[in-house]
């Protein structure tokens, strides 16, 4: 089932989450639910906050695009993270352009890490702790800054962040259209 996801500006997105009990009732179910709300609005992540839930975890996908048919193929990397804690970052920070489903059509230069070290469970509880880079650190990065409150336009310079003020509040006024289904801030 496709969730709504919500958007800047919607107090959920500042909360801090709490960690998700092992015995969290159709957990597997609602992880399939996030998997299928993230590739309907052509994602690479989406944590629990953005389906308005305080809940620690978070979905990773990275499915490859092709230009020529503009569609994309079958993933070839697909990651639950479930109470997640990065416990370590590689020395290389890299700016790379990120965009987020909850501040449709801003896209912005972003320094991070590009490796990083996670510790997490996943859907069956095991645990794992596993370092990650390129493409899957940063948005690993991403997805758990959702989780601790923070989104990616905290990163940008105050400057940048001045800048984009006019399109932000467009945001959280629903000024803003989609293809994919949005929860609308109150």
């Amino acid at each position: 089932m496709i969730l709504p996801i919500v958007t800047y500006g919607n107090a959920m997105l500042r909360r801090p989450t709490e960690d998700v009990p092992q015995d969290y009732p159709n957990l597997k179910e609602l992880v399939a639910n996030m998997y299928e709300t993230m590739y309907a609005a052509d994602g690479v992540g989406l944590a629990a906050p953005q389906i308005d839930l305080p809940l620690r975890m978070a979905v990773i996908g990275i499915r490859p695009y092709n230009e020529k048919t503009d569609t994309y193929g079958p993933a070839t990397t697909e990651l639950t993270l479930i109470n997640p804690e990065i416990i370590g970052f590689g020395d290389k920070k890299e700016l790379f352009n990120e965009g987020c489903l909850s501040i449709p059509d801003i896209h912005e230069d972003v320094l991070r890490p590009t490796t990083v070290t996670v510790k997490y469970k996943d859907i069956d509880f095991n645990e794992h702790t596993e370092t990650f880079d390129g493409l899957v650190a940063r948005v690993a990065q991403h997805e758990i800054d959702h989780l601790e409150g923070k989104v990616f336009t905290d990163r940008l310079s105050p400057l940048r962040r001045s800048m984009l003020k006019r399109r932000l509040n467009d945001i959280v006024s629903g000024r803003i259209n989609t293809k994919y289904k949005l929860k609308r801030n109150k």
